[in-house]
């Protein structure tokens, strides 16, 4: 056991200290904090957006409002000149709308520098289809108002559980994409790095030497369980950096601002009303999932993924020899479950409950990454205790059952040069006592 723990300690200190652990690890918070900001800061940057309007068709004159920073002027002017010399005047671009028939509008123009953007042209389009319709509308004798009255808005709140705790479907599915799809990432990264190990070890001839001190077992799982350990602390320093992020945003905020976030209430300017949008949003996925079923769980499926699957993939690295091009032929096998896996997610955050979702969940081979698409959906809500159990307990026998067979090809694989190995030959050192 004491030489196992110095191989664990030589794995994870010899990756631990590298830069790109330390970069890869606090970069990702921020990568993560800035997708939230995103949208606040795209926001901030077009509120100097001026855009002018020439109305040859009369039709639209003052009836196209302003849009968070984007200001629409309409000018007196003649598209010729005015869509050559426009940004002499300050202004981003030209919306052109020719003179037309209201019933059959013709092509209408936008003029600048470089290619809108697609948000931008969508709302132009929408506030000009609006007005084209109250136009129509007005023409045809329709009241807008009681068309407006008419029209019935409904929205479907979804209380879950005995208690009846709102919850979101929307919210689950990018819960359970996100997490799903980390363990399949964390899953094919971390494996590989335990198999480009083991082959360096081999090709380099240093595995002959740590061989002649410990067993071959002793020597995969001090590797195994080394690079497992540095997986968990990025993951853990991750949690605690996003944490301390959110914990920092009343620093940054004003008081005002985040009270009319809690109450869900509006203010003026478009900043603020930004940062109230998001801040409400940060709220609403802390209070409308159950974090700590979701970070225990994702633990579990982390590590016991990883120890499922790192084993076969140091067994693959084994076999390898001089030629790194032997192992693509090796590697399917073991890969192939996990992209399996991801197309079963697909499946299991559209219908958590289907028969795919639920056997994908609880199959060793593909839990880690279904049962985490599933998991936000509702423990035990729509994932049952004994469906969860079950998927652990099954987890914990493939792990014991891959060590096995990865301990058999492995001490005998170490050790082999010169040789290029077959499925046919590794399967002859398994059935061999």
């Amino acid at each position: 056991m004491n030489k196992i723990w110095i191989i664990i300690k030589r794995e994870y200190l010899t990756r631990v200290r590298k830069k790109s652990f330390v970069i890869t690890t606090l970069l990702v918070p921020f990568l993560f904090l800035g997708m939230i900001l995103l949208p606040v800061i795209m926001m901030q940057a077009d509120d100097n957006e001026r855009i002018a309007v020439v109305d040859d068709s009369k039709f639209f004159n003052g009836k196209i409002a302003d849009d968070g920073g984007v200001h629409y002027k309409f000018v007196d002017a003649k598209i010729d000149t005015l869509k050559n010399n426009y940004a002499d005047y300050g202004y981003t671009g030209v919306l052109h709308i020719p003179a037309m028939d209201i019933n059959r509008p013709g092509n209408i123009n936008y003029y600048s520098k470089g290619q809108m953007n697609v948000m931008m042209k969508g709302s132009m389009e929408r506030k000009l289809k609006n007005v084209i319709e109250d136009i129509r509308m007005e023409k045809a004798g329709i009241d807008k108002t009681k068309l407006e009255d008419i029209r019935a808005n409904v929205d479907i709140v979804n209380l879950t559980g005995k208690d009846e705790k709102k919850g979101s479907a929307g919210l689950a599915l990018a819960v359970g994409y996100g997490s799903g799809f980390l363990i399949y990432m964390i899953l094919l990264i971390f494996g590989m790095g335990v198999m480009r190990g083991v082959m360096e070890e081999k090709t380099t001839r240093v595995a002959e030497v740590m061989i002649s001190s410990v067993k071959p077992f002793q020597l995969m799982m001090g590797k195994i369980v080394g690079i497992a350990g540095v997986g968990l602390t990025q993951f853990l320093i991750w949690i605690a950096l996003i944490i301390g992020l959110y914990l920092l945003v009343p620093f940054f905020v004003s008081p005002e601002t985040l009270q009319a976030a809690s109450q869900g209430g509006a203010m003026g300017g478009q900043s603020n009303a930004a940062t109230v949008e998001m801040i409400e949003k940060m709220n609403f996925v802390r209070d409308n999932v159950n974090w700590f079923m979701v970070i225990f769980c994702f633990l579990f499926y982390f590590l016991g993924g990883y120890l499922f699957y790192a084993a076969l993939f140091a067994a693959v690295g084994s076999l390898v020899n001089e030629d790194p091009n032997d192992a693509q032929s090796l590697i399917f096998p073991v890969t192939l479950p996990v992209i399996i896996s991801i197309f079963m997610m697909f499946a299991a955050v559209r219908k958590p409950n289907g028969l795919i979702a639920t056997w994908g969940s609880i199959i060793p081979f593909t839990s880690p990454v279904v049962m985490m698409a599933r998991v936000p959906y509702g423990v035990p809500g729509t994932v049952p205790y004994w469906q969860l159990l079950l998927s652990m307990l099954l987890l914990v026998g493939g792990i014991i059952g891959t060590t096995w067979l990865a301990a058999k090809i492995y001490r005998t694989g170490i050790l082999l040069y010169g040789k290029k190995v077959t499925l046919k030959e590794v399967g002859k050192w398994l059935v061999r006592k």
